[in-house]
């Protein structure tokens, strides 16, 4: 629901009257998050142990709404924080749930090696789900809504010359990540070069001009807050999502392996596939929201570096995890793991192969949703392998096609300025 700012004075000014509609909508929504989280806190705080199904969907609901609230507050954020970087920021916080789990399970891992396996698929997962169903999902929506305001078939998103140095720093990391499956563990070295690979790519983002943001529902109405009243309120809804999301994480995570033990159904792809949908459902329904309302580029610029900072940030962290909770420098990954590690670094190189022109063809995301899709019927080390085979002959057709925009997309990262005169021949 978009909340009206009728009258209201430019975001960010200290002169601005509140908005009654915007605190009657704050008020509403933090009353369903408090309902659907305080069943979670009274569990945790009693200490009791139930069900491992009634855990699962307790501790999980309580993930998902702090998941919204964080969305809310990020969105928010950006009347104060504008530009790139508040698109990087927002994507970040977005996932902190996932991260909250994943970590959970490398650091468990330091100390019980039978976790190993849940770190790794829970961070393969949600990379695959963003980029094989959350990429193509926006880019699908936003076809179809700009087909039906121009009233002729539309066939592909344009994306904007700045988001060249966004699949740069994707792209090396894309490339990089090729050394886990390759060498069969995830050292701390390549954990802490990923880490301060996604910190260059925050600072290059500090250098973004300044935008306004376009807000919606929730988000809409806590800009539409006085200034000091708007900055306090984010902060608590950080503070506060923050805290429901770390008091939730373990027994969320464990009751997900006591749950798959109970039905019967391999703990691996709950794990994989369960966490990460979840913690990650508030970014793609924004997402969604945005490409509805027109805004496609900027739906597919989150999600883009939403997987720069998984792809970063997260794997990079899991060795730090695994040797804070006991265990060696290595976070060492089985014959399956490896299979999982190299079909998401796959994925991700025909992700970022067919976009090197700036353009997400329809073709593209049709292709994206269904090779996720095949994944679940197609099981086994063979058909894995298979997989990973397809995904990489698209990504080098891809790149073969648009092969004079390989080279500016991977300076990208290193030039004060990307070039924004587009290249020909394609």
């Amino acid at each position: 629901m978009q909340t009206p700012l009728d009258n209201a004075a430019p975001p960010g000014s200290p002169s601005r009257v509140v908005d009654r509609a915007a605190v009657r909508t704050l008020a509403r929504s933090a009353t369903i998050a408090v309902a659907l989280v305080l069943p979670a806190l009274v569990l945790r705080a009693s200490g009791a142990h139930l069900d491992p199904l009634v855990q699962l969907a307790v501790f999980g609901v309580a993930v998902v709404a702090a998941s919204f609230v964080l969305a809310w507050a990020a969105e928010a954020a950006q009347v104060d924080v504008s530009g790139g970087l508040a698109i990087a920021v927002l994507a970040l916080i977005a996932v902190l749930p996932e991260y909250a789990v994943d970590l959970y399970y490398a650091y468990t891992a330091g100390s019980d090696p039978t976790y190993v396996q849940y770190a790794a698929a829970n961070m393969t997962g949600s990379n695959r789900l963003l980029l094989g169903l959350g990429w193509p999902l926006v880019v699908l929506v936003a076809l179809f809504v700009a087909s039906r305001t121009t009233g002729a078939p539309v066939r592909e998103l344009a994306l904007d010359q700045g988001n060249r140095l966004e699949l740069g720093f994707l792209l090396v990391a894309g490339l990089v990540a090729f050394v886990i499956p390759a060498t069969g563990h995830i050292h701390l070295v390549l954990g802490l070069a990923l880490i301060a690979w996604f910190a260059f790519y925050m600072v290059r983002l500090t250098r973004g001009e300044a935008e306004e943001p376009d807000l919606i529902g929730t988000a809409a109405a806590v800009g539409a807050l006085p200034r000091r009243a708007r900055r306090i309120t984010v902060v608590a809804l950080f503070v506060l999502a923050a805290g429901v999301i770390l008091a939730s994480a373990e027994p969320f995570a464990e009751s997900l392996v006591a749950s798959g033990t109970r039905l019967g159904v391999d703990e691996f792809l709950l794990v994989q596939w369960l966490a990460p949908l979840a913690s990650e459902a508030p970014e793609f329904i924004v997402a969604v929201l945005f490409a509805w309302r027109g805004k496609g580029t900027a739906a597919i610029a989150t999600l883009i570096s939403s997987k720069i900072n998984q792809w970063t940030l997260l794997v990079g962290s899991l060795p730090i995890a695994y040797l804070a909770g006991g265990g060696t420098a290595s976070l060492v990954l089985d014959a399956r793991q490896t299979e999982e590690m190299l079909l998401t670094a796959a994925q991700t190189l025909m992700g970022i192969a067919v976009l090197l022109a700036l353009r997400f063809p329809r073709w593209s995301a049709w292709a994206l949703l269904a090779l996720f899709a095949v994944q679940f019927p197609v099981t086994g080390t063979h058909g894995r392998l298979v997989l990973a085979g397809v995904y990489l002959v698209i990504a080098a057709a891809a790149a073969t096609y648009h092969r004079r925009h390989l080279l500016p997309t991977l300076t990208a990262p290193f030039r004060s300025a990307v070039d924004e005169a587009p290249a020909h021949g394609d």
